[in-house]
């Protein structure tokens, strides 16, 4: 070992997300459960009332769940065909639900067989919601039509015809019971009032709208649909305040938090934003499996509920902020005890003597120092070290290339370990960090291996994903290096305009003398 140096691991910043009160806020849940339902999730919605439990709406029933149960308390099952948009009443009692066959079907919480049918639509209906004053029913059919629907009497009192498109979305005022809102495919957003046979308000979304929302206060209204999420001042007479572009793919559902300063919208990309509503800026992302097709929050925000494409429910819960119990622990030495001897001050005739302390290698450096080579590169390429310490694998195969010892430890490998070091290569080949070593691994892993491509579709589809990756890099540079030269001559032209002004300007001028007011003695000189 006293000729022996080890291995100097390079160390590189690593960038980390700025930590905000948001950050920590949307962080703080738990690990989501995972609820399979029949069908694709299209809509989940909470009660208001305690126990706040939710409703899920998947292929032809609606599951009642309470918030931390795994498993349905109640199922309304009474649908011929798809059910859609099973929405609570304001005091939780109340249960409404369109379907495919255009019947809008009402049911008690506490029963199983609907209370009311509403049949006028002729086509399947996506939307459906109770008014402020928790006696009326608004729904949105593919037929094109909005009708409002009686309670007490099951009787259709209005229906508005403005749509010339699916009505996929829609909400009811929280504070005017004559006022509600839809959404469609023909690209627009329409209040309507009861008060009156047509829409009061209408803005153009541009893309099928998808979901729309309505603050509190009624002054916003959300609407989403293609990529974009857009904010309208109704009391301005529905302009348009920002219009966010955040996601990858169509936004499919908008929700708000219990405060209202939050805004959460979901994607079939992937994700859920959560949006300031003050900014309207991005303050935190959450990913999740597969697309996202529906999305609701509980009571202050202490359950997420977000229903995918595949079936899935994935339910977060808050975790718990009670102080743990101190737990009695057994008495430990004091402080004093592990110091003991260490603080000790040298007198004049002692004679301090060091143990030198015993330095330990690590396993690579151990294989480095016993000259085997291939042995150390494998514990570098470790799944382990590999995910949680990538420069440690690139410095060890820096330290092989430069004692010229790479190409034999990357030589001879079978399927699973070139497949190893193909995975590495891919993952990393493209961070400007290791690029410099990483190239010259990659050119050595081409040569070694070109003879025998064709003999392994494994391996053969790992060089495929690694060319792509190059081509890309590659690509990436050309439109760097493209960029770098018109700024380099928007630069040249600035320093040629400069020049030329500089030259074009006159010497400087003598300085004119300012004449101070005339005083009587001068005037008697200059006469």
């Amino acid at each position: 070992m006293a000729g022996y140096k080890p291995v100097s691991i390079q160390t590189y910043p690593v960038l980390g997300e700025k930590i905000t009160q948001d950050t920590l806020y949307w962080n703080n849940y738990k690990t989501p459960v995972q609820i399979k339902e029949f069908g694709a999730v299209s809509k989940v919605d909470f009660s208001p009332q305690p126990p706040y439990n939710y409703a899920v709406t998947a292929s032809s029933r609606i599951h009642i769940y309470g918030r931390y149960s795994q498993e349905p308390i109640k199922t309304f099952s009474r649908f011929k065909d798809t059910a859609y948009c099973a929405t609570f009443r304001q005091d939780g009692q109340l249960l409404v639900a369109g379907s495919e066959d255009g019947v809008v079907q009402l049911f008690d919480i506490s029963g199983r067989a609907p209370l009311r049918q509403f049949e006028g639509h002729t086509k399947a209906v996506h939307t459906v919601d109770f008014t402020a004053d928790k006696y009326h029913v608004v729904s949105g059919a593919d037929d094109y039509t909005v009708k409002l629907w009686d309670i007490p009497n099951s009787k259709e009192i209005l229906t508005f015809k403005d749509h010339s498109d699916y009505v996929r979305c829609g909400c009811a005022s929280k504070l005017n019971p004559d006022l509600f809102v839809t959404g469609s495919y023909d690209h627009t957003v329409k209040m309507f009032d009861a008060r009156t046979n047509k829409n009061v308000l209408c803005v153009e979304h541009g893309q099928p709208v998808e979901s729309v929302l309505l603050f509190p206060s009624g002054g916003l209204l959300v609407s989403s649909g293609g990529r974009y999420v857009k904010v309208w001042d109704m009391l301005k007479g529905g302009q348009l305040l920002v219009s966010l572009k955040n996601h990858h793919k169509t936004v499919t559902c908008l929700c708000l938090s219990s405060s209202g300063q939050r805004l959460l919208s979901g994607s079939l990309d992937r994700k859920v934003k959560v949006y300031s509503t003050t900014s309207y800026k991005v303050v935190h992302s959450f990913d999740y499996a597969t697309s996202i097709l529906s999305l609701a929050l509980s009571h202050e925000d202490e359950t997420i509920v977000v229903g995918m494409t595949n079936g899935i429910l994935s339910v977060k819960h808050r975790k718990s902020e009670a102080k743990k119990e101190s737990l009695s622990r057994k008495r430990r030495p004091a402080y004093r005890t592990f110091i003991k001897g260490k603080i000790y001050t040298k007198q004049r005739d002692d004679i301090m003597i060091n143990r030198p302390a015993k330095k330990h290698l690590e396993w690579y450096d151990r294989d480095l120092k016993s000259f085997r080579i291939s042995k150390a590169l494998d514990r570098v390429l470790e799944p382990n070290c590999v995910i949680k310490t990538p420069e440690v694998t690139v410095s060890i195969i820096k330290e092989l290339n430069r004692r010229g010892v790479l190409a034999n430890a990357l030589a001879g490998r079978d399927e699973k370990e070139i497949t190893r070091v193909l995975n590495f290569l891919i993952r990393n080949l493209s961070q400007p960090r290791f690029a410099p070593v990483l190239i010259n691994a990659a050119e050595i892993v081409i040569d070694i291996y070109l003879p025998v491509i064709g003999q392994s579709p494994v391996v053969d589809k790992k060089f495929i994903v690694l060319q792509g990756l190059v081509e890309k890099e590659i690509d990436y540079q050309r439109e760097l290096l493209e960029t770098l030269g018109m700024m380099d001559m928007l630069f040249a032209t600035i320093r040629n305009d400069s020049t030329s002004l500089s030259e074009h300007v006159p010497a400087e001028l003598p300085e004119k003398k300012t004449e101070s007011p005339c005083q009587p003695g001068d005037t008697d000189k200059n006469s």
